[in-house]
C-alpha cells in the first residue's frame, strides 16, 4: 500500500492532482476545500496517502496534514460511508470541528455537510462517538504577520479553569456554538458535584456538559 507520496506536482484538477515520483505520474484524489494548501505547479509536495482498493480499481485519497488522513479511515468504519462521501465530509468540515461535533452528537452541524443527512449524521455520532479524538481549537494564530491576534473572550473564560480538560471542555463547548456563559456555568456545575469528574478525559467531561444543557 502507498502510504505517502513526495514528488513534484505536475497537474491539479477540482478535486485531484497528479504527484511526479521517480518518472511515474500519481492521480491523487484531494479535497477541494485543500488547494489552497498546494504549491505551484513544477514544485515539490508531500502528502499523506490513503490507498483504496476496489474490486476494479486502486485509488489513491491525498492529505496535507496526518490528522486528515486519520480522520478520513475513521469515517471509512462508518456503514454507508464511502471513499467520496469521506472527501465530500473533509472538504467541508476540518478534523477539529468534525471531531468536535461528533463528540457532542451534533447533528445540526453534521447535517449542513454535502450528502449528509439526518440517518448518516446518527450514524456518524452513534458509531464514531467513543472512536474520533477529541481535536481542540488552535488559539494565538498570527493575523496579518503582526504576530498572536489578542485572546477571545471565550480565550479568556476558558483560562479561567485551572484543568486543561476543562479548558478543552470549554472551548468544544463554545465551538459548538453554546454562548461563553452557558458553557462556563455547565462545567462549573460539573466541577461542584464531585471530585472524581475533575479525573475525567475531554470527552466524557463534554458529554455530561452537553447533557445538563439538554
Amino acid at each position: 500500500m502507498i502510504a505517502s507520496l513526495q514528488g513534484k506536482l505536475v497537474h491539479k484538477d477540482l478535486d485531484s492532482l497528479v504527484v511526479m515520483v521517480g518518472g511515474v505520474g500519481y492521480e491523487v484524489f484531494l479535497p477541494a476545500s485543500r488547494h489552497d494548501r498546494l504549491p505551484a505547479l513544477g514544485e515539490e509536495l508531500f502528502l499523506h496517502i490513503q490507498t483504496v482498493v476496489r474490486e476494479d480499481s486502486l485509488s489513491l485519497y491525498g492529505f496535507p496534514d496526518g490528522s486528515e488522513k486519520r480522520m478520513f479511515q475513521t469515517l471509512l468504519g462508518v456503514s454507508g460511508v464511502g471513499p467520496r462521501l469521506a472527501m465530500n465530509i473533509l472538504a467541508a468540515a476540518e478534523p477539529a470541528a468534525l471531531s468536535r461535533a461528533i463528540i457532542g452528537d451534533d447533528i445540526a452541524f453534521l447535517k449542513k455537510l454535502p450528502g449528509v443527512g439526518k440517518k448518516t449524521a446518527e450514524r456518524l455520532c452513534l458509531e464514531l462517538g467513543d472512536k474520533v479524538e477529541f481535536i481542540p481549537a488552535a488559539d494565538g494564530a498570527v493575523v496579518g504577520g503582526g504576530g498572536p491576534a489578542p485572546a477571545p473572550p471565550e480565550s479568556r473564560a476558558a483560562a479561567e479553569f485551572g484543568e486543561q480538560s476543562f479548558r478543552d471542555a470549554f472551548s468544544a463547548l463554545v465551538n459548538l456554538g453554546y454562548p461563553v456563559p452557558q458553557a462556563r456555568a455547565a462545567l462549573e456545575g460539573l466541577r461542584a458535584g464531585s471530585g472524581e469528574v475533575l479525573e475525567l478525559p475531554v470527552e466524557e467531561l463534554l458529554r455530561r456538559a452537553l447533557r445538563s444543557m439538554a
